[in-house]
């Protein structure tokens, strides 16, 4: 069939056509419903106003981001339209996240011109800290773990090699953990060399398959490369190697010892120096000396503990040992002399803690229902299970402190009272407070491990208790608290650039994490909790 004819174009730009009063009308409308839409529009959780504040606005409205542009056919006027758009009147303007320095005074403009009041530009600032954190974040991990492609590339080059193509930089193994030993070894990488830890494992049974599976993490230990070899002659392994939950019989050690076999070998980036067992051991001088620095220290592992298990948990794909002998501590580089505290001349500088052994993922959970004799048979008796993650950390708060404990008395059905935690500094009440809460005989009454990880963010950064004696405690307190420390937090990444220089430390980056997720609501709950 012919096509019909097409319509006069003077019919149709008269259809689309409105008088100049109209069209100024319009533009200024869309213009105002633009920026309205971004500065209503769903924020997260902690910049969300009390119901009331808003008025008679909508209560939701559309996710930050950038408004389509007029296309032609919704245009009011061919030339107007084009002129405003060349001058950038109705360019999309920026949300938060995209705002930074050099924005354009133009798109700052249209953007104050729909804010009402002061508290409005408010939240427009908050947002764009918050977005600054998360990039500030991003940049300091990307620095601790190093660059993803990069690990990739370093992957593909090591693959196939084995203990010929690298070069052993010491004899003795420079970290034994409780399942493997480790060594230094060189590589040459794009005319540098690079020097790793090649993880010599004591048992043949290994977590390898959930191990490469994992997602990258600041406390998960990486591997990048790993193969089946036996031990060079001039490699040294100890004569006693300890004893561990996870070891063979005395037949097989004493076979393994003899003649070594064809062994596992992992090669992993991060080098460890001890475990947190060993140091454990070794820091009891330091804690009666520098109680309120050691503690913090403590809170300090016990969080980076409490995220890799959180990463483990998202990832779905095993449960991690937090065991002492197998937790290792990696030197974090120091930091310049100007930048070193007294807890860095007192050797207690933050090393990262890396979990680096790993069970298969249950296949069932305990339900709440649970008896506190099931608890106790299935968390003692049956060494062989792994222990409830949350019931581990509350054994390794006891550990840290020197405190003498063990999980039969911890869940013992005849006593219903913990070990005495001594005060010695601001964080010992805290701590104590979070090991009766993750040792509870009762399982649903057990705070899980991300709550555990909260209640560690507020005993280091806050708000203390002192913040609530002159104030009521309410989510309006609470959410001006955090906007005031997140901007002291930025000026003081800020003036430590201009200032001595130097990248962020890892409990800063830590500390960035706090203020980046959290919420009034949470910090809320946290402090019922802890200061009960």
């Amino acid at each position: 069939d012919p096509l019909p004819p097409p319509l006069p174009k003077k019919q149709l730009q008269r259809a689309e056509s409105l008088p100049e009063q109209e069209l100024a009308r319009r533009c200024q409308d869309e213009t105002l419903l633009h920026a309205d839409s971004i500065l209503y529009s769903t924020p997260p959780p902690h910049l969300r106003r009390e119901e009331g504040a808003a008025g008679s606005r909508p209560r939701d409205r559309p996710c930050w981001g950038p408004k389509r542009p007029l296309t032609k056919s919704r245009s009011l006027g061919a030339p107007v339209a084009q002129s405003d758009l060349q001058k950038g009147s109705l360019a999309p303007s920026p949300g938060p996240a995209e705002l930074t320095f050099t924005t354009p005074d133009g798109e700052l403009g249209c953007l104050f011109q729909a804010l009402e009041s002061r508290a409005e530009v408010c939240e427009v600032v908050v947002g764009c800290q918050r977005a600054s954190l998360a990039r500030l974040s991003a940049h300091i991990q990307e620095g601790l773990l190093g660059k993803e492609d990069q690990q990739q590339l370093l992957g593909a080059e090591l693959a196939g090699k084995k203990w010929a193509d690298l070069k052993i930089l010491e004899k003795d193994p420079c970290c034994e953990s409780g399942d493997a030993w480790y060594f230094r070894v060189g590589f040459a990488f794009e005319q540098a060399q690079l020097v790793f830890a090649a993880k010599v494992l004591k048992s043949r049974s290994c977590s390898l398959a959930v191990q490469t599976s994992l997602g990258a993490h600041c406390s998960i230990q990486q591997v990048i490369s790993h193969f089946s070899d036996s031990l060079p002659q001039e490699l040294a392994l100890p004569r006693n190697p300890r004893k561990h939950s996870q070891s063979r019989s005395r037949e097989e050690d004493t076979a393994f010892l003899g003649s070594p076999p064809v062994l596992h070998v992992l090669i992993s980036p991060e080098v460890p120096y001890q475990t947190l067992a060993d140091f454990v051991k070794e820091s009891h001088d330091m804690h009666r000396a520098s109680p309120g620095h050691y503690e913090r220290l403590a809170c300090l592992l016990l969080l980076q503990v409490c995220t890799g298990l959180e990463h483990l948990k998202v990832q779905n794909a095993g449960q991690g040992d937090i065991c002492p002998e197998n937790l290792l501590l990696v030197q974090c580089p120091r930091p310049p002399v100007s930048q070193q505290g007294k807890e860095t001349s007192l050797g207690l500088s933050l090393p990262r803690l890396l979990i680096s052994n790993f069970f298969k993922a249950k296949e069932k959970r305990r339900s709440c229902s649970t008896t506190q004799e099931q608890d106790w048979t299935e968390g003692v008796l049956a060494p062989l299970s792994p222990v409830a993650d949350e019931l581990n950390i509350g054994m390794l708060i006891y550990t840290l402190l020197h405190v003498d404990i063990s999980l039969e008395n911890a869940l013992g059905l005849r006593s219903n009272r913990l070990p005495e935690i001594p005060s010695l500094s601001i964080y010992s009440t805290g701590l104590k407070r979070l090991a009766t809460l993750l040792l509870h005989r009762d399982p649903c009454k057990r705070v899980s491990v991300e709550q555990a990880k909260s209640i560690l963010q507020v005993l280091l950064w806050g708000p203390r208790q002192e913040l609530f004696a002159r104030s009521k405690k309410t989510l309006v307190l609470l959410r001006s608290w955090m906007d005031v420390k997140r901007a002291l937090l930025l000026l003081k990444f800020a003036e430590k650039m201009a200032g001595v220089g130097g990248s962020p430390s890892l409990e800063e980056w830590l500390c960035c994490q706090y203020f980046e997720e959290v919420t009034e609501h949470t910090i809320y709950q946290v402090t019922q909790a802890l200061y009960a």
